[in-house]
């Protein structure tokens, strides 16, 4: 019998992972779109049986896991996977593959996005337009404006040139920099408090672990320079939500840029959605066509890789230590 490969992932119901599983004996299962994978029996049921789930955001908790005994691989697509337990997979012999290195200059561009739309007074000018109330309203200019990175990583340094190609000045905070990239890309670095004192703009480019949860919390957000712009492509827990409604609602921080939040899809009820001066997007800094194309394509290699007795390390983030792993049994 083939070893099944089930597709969790959003835009992974076809593409060139398709061809490189099945050539390596994969067989390949659709989902059901319309289903709620974001609660654990439904997910479950979906995966129930597969060898590999190629996965999303959906949580991985440790129910899921051990729910699926046949389980060897779950494949993500993006370089996060907080939404999954490595714990419980390193427990039941599970490997955790990642895509590093395919989505950062779509991330990239997404930040510069949100940092443009909300510099321009967007999504409020777009409002009015729709509802017949125009009225001119001049906004700060980028150029000679200040932008905080937090995160030097991938990300964050394929940001530094796009913002400085803006004319923007960058300051930066990262416990391990790169000397030779922050030399010559001529970046001040700070510590976190100063650089949200001083920053114009300040955009988080950092994993969310159990130290960075709520970052970004009343203090910090105190702590950004009056009437300046927030914006959060990293993930929904590096910030407390309440606060920023708090800061956006005063003033004191003018605008936010948000592709991720705390609980994903974002409710309909949060006060986050009624900020005219908050530009939000579900999730998707990482999507393009490019980087999409090149996750699955690394995403099913190291699928196959793994079935062949091969250990793609770049790709796998968990299990560290283990010599033994093999796809017909778990570790000892």
């Amino acid at each position: 019998m083939k070893p099944r490969v089930t597709c969790c992932a959003m835009m992974a119901d076809e593409g060139p992972h398709f061809e490189i599983l099945e050539r390596a004996g994969f067989e390949l299962e659709l989902i059901d779109r319309t289903l709620d994978l974001w609660d654990e029996d439904t997910l479950i049921d979906v995966a129930s049986g597969s060898e590999v789930v190629i996965a999303g955001s959906e949580p991985y908790t440790p129910r899921v896991i051990a729910s699926l005994p046949e389980l060897r691989v779950l494949a993500r697509t993006g370089v996060g996977f907080d939404a999954i337990n490595a714990e419980a997979c390193d427990k039941q012999g599970v490997v955790v593959t990642t895509t590093p290195g395919v989505n950062h200059h779509s991330v990239a561009e997404h930040t510069i996005a949100l940092l443009m739309g909300v510099a321009r007074g967007f999504p409020d000018l777009d409002q009015r337009v729709r509802e017949g109330a125009w009225e001119r309203i001049e906004y700060p200019r980028v150029m000679g404006r200040t932008l905080g990175i937090v995160g030097l990583g991938r990300i964050g340094q394929a940001v530094v040139p796009r913002a400085q190609g803006l004319g923007m000045e960058i300051i930066a905070h990262e416990p391990f920099p790169d000397a030779d990239f922050v030399a010559q890309s001529n970046i001040e670095l700070c510590e976190f408090d100063e650089l949200l004192g001083r920053a114009d703009y300040v955009s988080l480019h950092i994993p969310l672990t159990a130290e960075t949860r709520h970052l970004m919390n009343r203090e910090r957000f105190a702590k950004m320079k009056p009437g300046s712009v927030f914006i959060n492509t990293g993930r929904g827990g590096l910030v407390d939500e309440a606060a920023l409604d708090e800061a956006l609602s005063s003033g004191h921080v003018r605008g936010s840029g948000l592709d991720v939040f705390e609980v994903e899809p974002l409710p309909l009820d949060s006060p986050l959605l009624r900020h005219r001066h908050a530009l939000l997007a579900g999730h998707v800094a990482g999507l393009d066509v490019e980087s999409r194309r090149d996750a699955l394509i690394m995403a099913a290699e190291a699928i196959v890789q793994l079935k062949n007795g091969d250990w793609p390390e770049p790709c796998v983030q968990n299990l560290r230590g283990v010599t033994d792993w093999s796809w017909e049994r778990p570790p000892a």
